[in-house]
């Protein structure tokens, strides 16, 4: 059984989605974010950063104690290695998964999550910051629009937990002023993973 904490963030999105692919037993405990629960000392002592999600398993793979991880792109790691599912074992294809997956933790999220910010929850307009954060939006839009011309799949021919991870924040891209028809390989995709059942399970946990 693997504990989630949880809010229907980006970033919150990307563990429910791979949850639901895999089928691996999983529990959610809300944390609302808006009311600063993720500040708890409980949450704490499970997520150091104070930040979602977190996950704990209750019956990890060396038989020991509850085991704890936060940042997500660990736990998709994690889940990947621990279920045998969304992590291929060929050399090439691992790594080219490895790498977006990096790529998404430290560039895609970061940036669109600063787009978000300037653009919808500053005090004030920051003029410098929204035009700043939007050109490196558009950038990376290109980056992974070049990617998935070559291929169908951000790591190659499969769904990988490379794509789990990007898709949620692509799928903010209105609130980011990014057309996905500037970006056709990006739509494909995009509809391509929008349509998979799990996708379609994972989001609807977030309006309960």
């Amino acid at each position: 059984m693997i504990d989630l904490y949880y809010a229907p963030t980006p970033n919150g999105h990307k563990i429910t989605l791979f949850l639901e692919e895999t089928g691996l037993p999983y529990q959610i405990h809300p944390i609302n974010i808006s009311a600063n629960e993720q500040f708890s000392p409980a949450f704490l002592a499970i997520s150091p950063n104070n930040k979602i999600p977190a996950i704990v398993d209750r019956d990890p793979a060396d038989g020991g104690e509850p085991l704890s991880l936060f940042e997500s792109g660990a736990i998709l790691l994690y889940l990947a290695e621990k279920s045998g599912l969304l992590l291929s074992k060929d050399l090439r294809e691992r790594q080219s998964t490895l790498q977006w997956l990096f790529w998404q933790a430290a560039g895609f999220g970061p940036m669109l999550g600063q787009n978000h910010h300037f653009n919808h929850f500053a005090p004030k307009p920051v003029p410098y910051a929204i035009e700043r954060y939007q050109v490196e939006t558009a950038r990376l839009y290109g980056v992974l629009n070049r990617q998935l011309q070559q291929h169908p799949y951000l790591a190659g021919e499969h769904y990988s937990i490379a794509d789990i991870a990007t898709y949620p924040w692509a799928a903010s891209h209105q609130r980011q002023r990014i057309d996905l028809a500037d970006y056709p390989a990006v739509q494909r995709w995009f509809d391509l993973i929008k349509s998979r059942p799990a996708v379609e399970r994972a989001y609807r946990l977030a309006t309960r």
